[in-house]
């Protein structure tokens, strides 16, 4: 009986749009790699989405039907699985596309860092929830930059500084959300402006004196370096051809116009001018193909599945679920407003994929997982009547 009421407050609608963007991303894959089956690493990409996706949904449920609070009791040992496995990684990773970020376990490959995203909120949500009522103090304000801090420093010596970045977004939307007073989170965002103040002459000079020397700045490798300078200078980076995936990705969106040129007919996509199409560009593959008003109702369908997630912020029965709900709800925003961003070029090309769209088993599990925390918390959002 009490099984049955708690379900009754099952989110369907949130299940339904979640359900809805993960086909239509199975869906632009197979468009994206559509003349590529031939090669080795797109042959599997749709089956392989597929099966993520049937996987995810069992997540969704059974991450659902487990009372969010037990994760509470579980937040060091979760901890200490994230640190351990994302230091595995330099001495057993598996290298692609110039970084360590995967472990190969024979039928498939993991990103450590995508289900990190996820945990990290259940730990320093955890945290918070702890010391709300010492959040005022600067000393629990910088513990929780060291928790999230490990295991931002180990994802970023993979090298993976856009992940890094999100565990950082993660950070400072849950400190805000319990309530760190705004002077306080101002002095943080100084000492980060300060930095950059610092950091920017040096990236000025490697601007003027070029990049065909293949040289590192401090941890910053120097593929990042060049997507930031290229991205401040874009005419720097014409002569060696840095600019050119994100000019076909802008070409892409632009051509399709209002309402696309049809499924499986962008020309840009099909001719196989815009590059890394089915992972950090399906963006432009979407635009490309449904037009203007495809990528509208696109946005305003994960828009809705935010909505959904600070929904559920606000039904929680206590601190440590809204926070919850508040993470995962900013982890899909920024990544998704990232994305979109890095396509139409008003922020730096990253790796960041879009939110169940772009290709890759770890993060849709990742999100999927996140959506099930979700259902969770609004699941338990009433006390049972026994």
């Amino acid at each position: 009986m009490q099984t049955t009421r708690i379900w009754r407050h099952f989110d369907i609608w949130l299940l339904a749009a979640v359900a809805v963007l993960t086909i239509a991303g199975i869906a632009m894959i197979r468009s994206a790699i559509a003349g590529n089956e031939y090669l080795a690493e797109t042959v599997q990409a749709v089956p392989r989405q597929t099966i993520y996706a049937g996987i995810g949904l069992a997540v969704v449920l059974i991450a659902s039907a487990i009372d969010y609070r037990f994760w509470s009791s579980l937040s060091r040992p979760i901890y200490i699985f994230i640190v351990a496995f994302l230091a595995l990684i330099p001495i057993a990773g598996f290298a692609g596309f110039g970084s360590a970020r995967w472990f190969n376990v024979g039928v498939a490959t993991v990103q450590p860092s995508e289900l990190a995203k996820i945990l990290m909120i259940l730990v320093l949500a955890d945290y918070l929830d702890r010391h709300k009522d010492e959040i005022t103090q600067y000393k629990i304000v910088i513990r929780s930059l060291l928790l999230i801090g490990l295991p931002a420093f180990l994802v970023f010596i993979q090298p993976d500084l856009s992940t890094a970045i999100v565990l950082g977004v993660i950070w400072l939307a849950l400190i805000w959300a319990v309530g760190v007073p705004l002077r306080r989170l101002a002095v943080l965002i100084g000492i980060a402006l300060i930095v950059v103040l610092i950091v920017t002459p040096f990236l000025v000079h490697y601007f003027q004196v070029g990049y065909p020397q293949e040289e590192n700045f401090l941890f910053i490798r120097h593929y990042q370096i060049k997507r930031l300078v290229t991205y401040l200078f874009p005419e720097s980076g014409v002569q060696y051809g840095e600019t050119y995936n994100i000019n076909q990705a802008r070409i892409s969106i632009g051509s399709g116009g209002w309402f696309g040129k049809g499924y499986g007919h962008g020309t840009q996509v099909q001719l196989r001018f815009l590059k890394v199409r089915h992972t950090d560009f399906i963006f432009s593959v979407l635009s490309e193909e449904f037009g203007f008003l495809g990528a509208l109702l696109f946005m305003l369908l994960l828009m809705f599945v935010l909505v959904r997630c600070l929904r559920g912020a606000r039904m929680a029965r206590d601190t440590y679920g809204a926070l919850i709900c508040y993470g995962v709800a900013i982890l899909l925003l920024f990544q998704g407003a990232f994305n979109i961003g890095m396509n139409l070029n008003l922020f730096p090309v990253s790796g960041l994929p879009l939110p169940f769209l772009s290709y890759g088993g770890s993060s849709l599990l990742a999100n999927l997982l996140g959506i099930g925390l979700v259902e969770s918390v609004i699941l338990r959002h009433k006390q049972i009547e026994l």
